[in-house]
């Protein structure tokens, strides 16, 4: 569906400085290079017999977590809305890779904060020379930063990360990040890249119908790994839990295992639950939240700003409605995570299950450039919402600089 009079997705004509036309397609080094292969897919998956439908192991990759710009780009490029009369567009599309760009400085010692700012400070002398931009002062230009937005919101050249987010001329500017700060408007949270890229609406119905089907015969699982530096680490303190509960829950060790890329050990036990145990990450959010609900388990959240603030384009309205939400404090504090569970009917179970696979194309990222015939993913829907927002800036007349 077409929405609004146009969509730009190129830059203006007009030449770019050679530096800007590199950092459009970086060469990142905290990612190998196979990563980004597949426009943005990763690796074909291998090791796939027997755990998916042998006709859906094609659509299957080995996909970084990190990646969602490269993704977003490649589809853009091939989008129904795209026009190449500046005039004639709604949005206009940054083909920028600021987690790339930062990415393969965040931990190498040697790196300073003018490393970390460097590309970002280029893009943005850029983007605020091109007349579309002065027009607006940003209002209609969006980005993809394929980071958690904490990964740019360094305060003080002492800290972690770049200030790209705090940089002059990025105020307006609308940001897809697959974790965003909940109290800055323009931070819209979109779904972690997984692993499965359907190829057809086809691909999508039959995978829906397979973990509808599953025959699943652990109560809940836990995919995960301690944080020893962590004082009283609440991820280690779920570890024990399930492993004290080993007839209920099902536990991958990461400690032991390769739980990021190249295994399926994680699919087969999210398709082997009724629930998955999803405590916080690094940050607030992490990719398993999405891997489990495409494998059709329900999410058991303990911190709410896990989910319920960050994807509300992406996720049912009513959190009850697909997931489990405990407490951190209450579990600390001897609540047994298995009784909570158990205290769940068959049939509220199944509903929410079925809440769950109901909403599961909104969770992936098509293999086709040109997207999907009839179902609309995680791409389509983040770009319906983003056009969708500018249309109603233009309506409110609300503007700042």
């Amino acid at each position: 569906m077409r929405v609004g009079p146009g969509l730009r997705l190129r830059p203006p004509q007009n030449p770019q400085p050679r530096d800007f036309t590199k950092l459009r397609r970086p060469q990142p080094v905290e990612l190998a290079l196979q990563s980004l292969g597949n426009e943005g897919l990763g690796q074909q998956a291998t090791g796939m017999a027997g755990v998916v439908p042998e006709n859906l192991a094609p659509a299957w990759y080995w996909t970084d977590q990190f990646v969602s710009e490269v993704i977003f780009h490649n589809r853009i490029l091939n989008h129904k809305c795209r026009v190449m009369e500046p005039e004639s567009a709604t949005a206009f599309y940054i083909p920028f890779y600021a987690g790339l760009a930062v990415g393969k400085y965040l931990w190498a010692n040697s790196s300073t904060a003018q490393d970390r700012d460097r590309h970002c400070e280029m893009m943005l002398r850029w983007v605020q020379d091109q007349p579309y931009y002065k027009r607006s002062e940003g209002w209609d230009h969006f980005i993809t930063m394929g980071r958690i937005t904490w990964d740019f919101r360094r305060s003080n050249d002492q800290d972690w990360g770049s200030s790209c987010i705090y940089l002059p001329g990025m105020r307006n500017i609308t940001r897809l990040l697959i974790e965003r700060n909940p109290w800055d408007y323009f931070d819209v949270g979109v779904p972690y890249p997984t692993g499965f890229h359907p190829r057809s609406d086809s691909d999508v119905a039959e995978w829906q119908s397979f973990v509808s089907t599953r025959n699943r015969t652990k109560l809940f699982c836990f995919a995960g790994a301690k944080r020893g530096a962590i004082k009283n680490d609440f991820r280690g303190l779920l570890l024990s839990h399930c492993q004290s509960e080993s007839e209920s829950c099902r536990v991958v060790d990461c400690a032991g295992t390769k739980c990021s890329n190249g295994t399926s050990a994680i699919l087969e036990t999210f398709l082997d639950s009724d629930f998955c145990l999803q405590p916080r990450g690094d940050s607030f959010t992490r990719r398993s939240i999405f891997d489990c609900m495409v494998a059709g388990s329900i999410p058991v959240f303990f911190w709410k700003r896990t989910a319920y603030i960050q994807y509300e384009w992406f996720l049912p309205g009513e959190p009850e409605s697909y997931s489990v939400y405990i407490d951190r404090n209450a579990v600390i504090n001897g609540t047994s995570i298995k009784n909570v569970l158990q205290g769940f009917s068959r049939e509220e179970v199944e509903k929410m299950r079925g809440k769950v696979i109901d909403y599961i194309p909104k969770f992936l990222y098509a293999k086709p450039q040109e997207g999907l015939e009839s179902v609309k993913d995680a791409f389509d829907i983040a770009l319906e919402g983003v056009l969708r927002r500018f249309m109603e800036h233009g309506e409110s007349g609300f503007r700042w600089k």
